[in-house]
């Protein structure tokens, strides 16, 4: 292997990427780039902001690699930082030997990696401040504040659900940073469900159970992401069962979420959610137009670019599901504008993002959304969408429900029929009945199309 400095090796690499990429995004996410650091086959590159960081990881990570594999023959191990960080980490350094200062601002690079590591189930994008408040957060947000200036004082457990891309986990790491900031906790863990089911099937494969429960039982603030994960799966319940009585007895902070109430996830034990409810359960609902064009503005601050009104106004105005379509959507724009030099339109804009206006109309309907649509019409409860109740009152409703996820939904029968907790057979044979059914029943026709236009799509 041959040895360079982080330097040499960049703008080898560089030139490699200019020869592949187009001259503006070269200009825009390549040249910003430093090297930073340049140790065995490991190479660190510092940009401006998290922005920059998640975006070229997400995005360009494998070009670097391969551009860098061709200049140097190496399969090179890359880490981004933000500049902020290592300006923090490597202020006033006393004065030293030339030789030995290149060590020294590797150590302090070193340590300021292994800061970040250290709290590395925290994402560092996820701050209070970058959080938008508009009315359909505001209370959420007031709850998680209060949360964070008091853990286990004075809301816990905390639950939030709320749909997709609204901002759940954002404002649960948020309330994690703030505590730690603070120095009201020592200790904070996030993981989702998902993971700690398979955490706890390893701590039982191999025999390390007591270790997988002081993990998590000598936590101060224990962020759990979906717990509606864990609906059904027994085991798992039960050991979460005595690990969250661990910490509100030892008066350490709870902070769940999930994509619906506790009392309405099928599959989870009684006892678990009268426990999830002790506290408070708080609602993020999708952001009205005035926070989604206040997002939008945040984020052209962030990734220091500016588009002009009429395009703000008209993504903000198309753009409604959620905040991860939303920023989805400015990206894209922003991509547009640098890559082609050409004034964003509304027409430009409708034809650059007609995919996506398309979704919103018929793709940002969850199974959540109909079921609750159909429960509220009918006048039942939204846990008799997945029950196994069978009286009439309740199991016309809940066919008609899985008709309108069959028409109003791209997703296959398996996945409905998740989501109704039944077979895909059942989910099919409720589609061909209702269906059947509409052609000789005027009534049920009116309220299929009456649940359909406040979905805001009439089918029928």
């Amino acid at each position: 292997m041959e040895i360079m400095p982080a330097n040499a090796l960049w703008n080898k690499a560089c030139k490699h990427l200019k020869d592949v990429l187009h001259t503006d995004v070269y200009s825009r996410w390549i040249a910003v780039i430093d090297p930073v650091d340049l140790e065995g086959s490991n190479l660190t590159l510092a940009v401006d902001n998290d922005f920059y960081q998640s975006w070229l990881e997400e995005n360009y990570l494998p070009l670097i690699q391969k551009a860098l594999l061709s200049v140097s023959d190496t399969d090179w191990k890359i880490s981004f930082i933000v500049k902020s960080r290592i300006t923090t980490a490597t202020t006033a350094p006393e004065p030293q030997p030339k030789k030995k200062e290149s060590k020294s601002i590797r150590e302090r690079l070193s340590q300021v990696q292994k800061s970040v590591k250290s709290a590395s189930s925290l994402n560092p994008k996820f701050k209070m401040d970058s959080f938008v408040v508009g009315p359909s957060n505001n209370f959420a947000h007031a709850a998680a504040c209060a949360v964070a200036d008091a853990p286990a004082r004075a809301y816990n457990p905390l639950f939030i659900y709320g749909g997709t891309g609204l901002g759940k986990t954002h404002l649960m790491q948020a309330i994690g940073h703030v505590a730690l900031a603070n120095g009201k906790v020592k200790t904070v863990r996030y993981l989702s469900s998902e993971n700690m089911l398979n955490e706890y099937i390893d701590a039982l494969q191999n025999r390390k159970l007591p270790q997988f429960r002081k993990r998590y039982r000598n936590t101060d603030i224990l962020l759990i992401d979906d717990i509606h994960f864990l609906a059904g799966k027994d085991r798992i319940q039960e050991e979460f069962f005595h690990t969250f009585n661990a910490l509100f007895d030892s008066h350490k902070q709870i902070i769940m979420t999930s994509d619906r109430p506790a009392s309405e996830i099928s599959g989870l034990e009684h006892r678990l959610v009268s426990r999830f409810e002790w506290g408070l359960v708080t609602e993020l609902e999708k952001p009205d137009f005035e926070t989604r064009m206040a997002i939008l503005r945040y984020k052209q601050e962030e990734m220091k670019i500016s588009l002009p009104d009429h395009a703000i106004t008209f993504i903000a105005e198309n753009v409604r599901a959620n905040v991860r379509r939303l920023e989805g959507a400015l990206i894209r724009a922003v991509s547009f504008a640098s890559l082609t030099n050409q004034e964003l339109t509304v027409e430009s804009l409708q034809r650059l993002l007609r995919d996506t206006i398309e979704q919103e109309k018929t793709n940002d309907l969850s199974f959540a959304d109909i079921q609750k649509a159909v429960a509220e019409h009918y006048d039942v409860r939204f846990a008799d969408m997945t029950s196994k109740r069978r009286p009439r009152s309740i199991a016309v409703p809940r066919q008609v429900a899985m008709y309108l996820c069959r028409q109003m939904t791209n997703s296959s029968l398996p996945d409905i029929a998740t989501a109704f907790d039944k077979t895909h057979a059942t989910i099919l044979h409720a589609s061909r009945s209702i269906e059947n059914r509409m052609d000789v029943d005027n009534d049920l026709k009116l309220h299929v199309r009456e649940i359909s236009r406040k979905l805001g799509k009439v089918i029928v």
